[in-house]
């Protein structure tokens, strides 16, 4: 028989618990992947790595090696950050971008094209894999990409939510021939259930496996990467990648209603969550998700906070970014005090396109991993070489020669991708590994996600809850089909352009997705995976 597959789903889920270990993602066979290295002995950076190179298989329109990546760690008591997002080429200057695109905002100024090699950075993402792996790891690097291995080589069948997405990005691929020939097997993408296999990411894997992570930076590998991105225009060059190393550094946090909500620093916008949060925490908020007063103020709260990450959040070795401003809490009774009774704007502003993978792994000792990997638009910039898509994120710049955030060599851009974790602020005991993907979503739902969690939905609830996503000005998009209609009515007397669910799901819109590992303090794991989306969580 044939199956319909829609773009929504109406499924039913109850938490997942489990003592010896979770992998939670957005693709079943990704999380499986994570999984059977959990099995094996491995722990959770063995597993989030196995995750994150099957996910490049299975979500190759979302994530991959072509991308950047950030991730949290807790192991043995201690936090760190990883930043795997990669700079713009050596060769980048601002005055050549601006008269070589075509783009242009507005007011006619040049923009960064989405497309072709100009706005391909140094991708980091592999770099990041293998420094987790290393640092932490219990297995072999070669080991933990088998997983990925046999799922481009055998192929897998398509899932309902990677199928949609694929098929909105055929034009986009068929202007290359290269990502045309692997990403539209006979000339389209492929449907729900289709089976997809990619034999020359395979053999790019075995020789990562056989050559170490050299071939790529510096390598082989590498130089196919450099080719293609020149060939479209672009200035990387195998000096790039050879250059190029992920970095630890440090997290940043704040406390809200008791608990510490960790966040990768800068480059990232992981401090415009914490901001928010931090205004939210301001306001007698309702319990009821769907409370409109409730709404408002997280709203409102998220428009603030985002309109000082656009403004400040850059590479922070080029700028200083305000980072002991943006997470004060007097600051954010300052910014509270801006709020009213009506919608207002704030000059706010907000990376709105992109295409992320999460996942998050906690092993039955309380090792955790929150990983974030993305190419940023789907499929990146388009192009792709050795069976994988190069990412696009120096559309992230600005070519305004005034901006924070403008194009310059060597400089890492704006990133939307944010892993969390939360832990206890007395203790520092490990709580919780989190995130919620989805460009200008990510902050979004990481405050309603954390709000959620802190009036005692569990995990799974927590993402079940309606959602809201700020799309521009006072544009909000609103889950309304789960939501009263007297409380649609309110926000919009308040000002807000409520735009419903069934129109934003039709202009290709959504609310994000979610993964929660919760640690109790028994040991037990209790998880969520987000409904919108294909994934689960999965422990032994």
């Amino acid at each position: 028989m044939d199956f319909e597959y829609p773009w929504r789903f109406s499924s039913r889920r109850s938490a997942v618990q489990s003592r010896n270990g979770i992998v939670a993602t957005s693709q079943p066979l990704a999380a499986q992947a994570g999984l059977s290295m959990l099995r094996r002995g491995g722990n959770a950076a063995d597993a989030a790595v196995a995750t994150a190179a099957a996910l490049n298989v299975v979500e190759p329109h979302m994530t991959g090696m072509g991308g950047d990546a950030f991730a949290l760690t807790h192991f043995d008591g201690d936090y760190e950050a990883l930043n795997a997002s990669g700079p713009a080429p050596a060769a980048a200057a601002l005055d050549d971008y601006r008269e070589a695109t075509a783009e242009t905002d507005d007011d006619g100024e040049p923009v960064m094209p989405a497309d072709g090699g100009l706005p391909v950075t140094v991708p980091g993402a592999l770099s990041g894999w293998h420094a987790l792996v290393e640092r932490h790891g219990a297995l072999d690097f070669a080991d933990v990409l088998e997983p990925a291995v046999r799922l481009a080589r055998e192929g897998f069948p398509v899932s309902e939510y990677v199928a949609r997405q694929w098929q909105d990005t055929e034009e986009r691929l068929e202007q290359f021939d290269a990502s045309a020939a692997t990403f539209l097997p006979d000339g389209s993408a492929p449907e729900p259930g289709d089976v997809f296999a990619n034999p020359d990411f395979a053999e790019t894997l075995e020789q990562l496996q056989d050559e170490g992570i050299g071939a790529f930076y510096g390598g082989d590998i590498g130089q196919a990467v450099v080719e293609t991105v020149r060939d479209h225009g672009g200035t990387l060059a195998l000096s790039d990648l050879d250059a190029y190393s992920a970095e630890w550094t440090e997290p940043v946090s704040t406390t809200y209603e008791g608990v510490e909500v960790l966040e990768h620093p800068p480059n990232g916008q992981g401090t415009v969550a914490l901001e928010a949060m931090n205004v939210a925490e301001r306001f007698d908020l309702a319990e009821n998700p769907t409370d409109p007063d409730r709404l408002h103020h997280l709203v409102e709260s998220i428009k603030l906070a985002f309109a000082d990450g656009y403004a400040n959040i850059t590479d922070p070795e080029r700028y200083d970014v305000p980072l002991e401003t943006m997470l004060s809490k007097e600051y954010a009774a300052e910014r509270a005090e801006e709020v009213g009774h009506r919608a207002r704007t704030y000059g706010a502003k907000a990376k709105k396109v992109a295409n992320t993978a999460y996942m998050t792994v906690v092993d039955g000792d309380g090792n955790a991993v929150s990983l974030i990997n993305s190419v940023y638009y789907p499929f990146g910039s388009a192009l792709s070489t050795r069976g994988f898509a190069l990412q696009n994120r120096g559309h992230s710049f600005s070519l305004d020669p005034e901006h924070a955030n403008r194009l310059d060599a060597g400089k890492r851009p704006y990133h939307t991708i944010i892993p969390a974790m939360l832990r206890d602020p007395e203790t520092g005991e490990f709580r919780a590994s989190w995130g919620v993907m989805g460009g200008s979503m990510q902050p979004q739902g990481h405050l309603q996600v954390a709000t959620n969690l802190a009036n005692g939905l569990n995990p799974q609830a927590a993402l079940d809850a309606p959602r809201f996503r700020w799309v521009e000005e006072n544009t909000v998009a609103l889950e309304t089909n789960r939501v009263p209609d007297e409380v649609v009515a309110n926000l919009r007397g308040r000002g807000h352009d409520v735009l419903e669910e069934d129109d934003y799901f039709a202009e290709g819109g959504h609310w994000g997705g979610g993964q929660i590992i919760y640690r109790r303090e028994d040991g037990t794991l209790v998880a969520g995976s987000d409904p919108r989306r294909d994934g689960q969580a999965v422990g032994f």
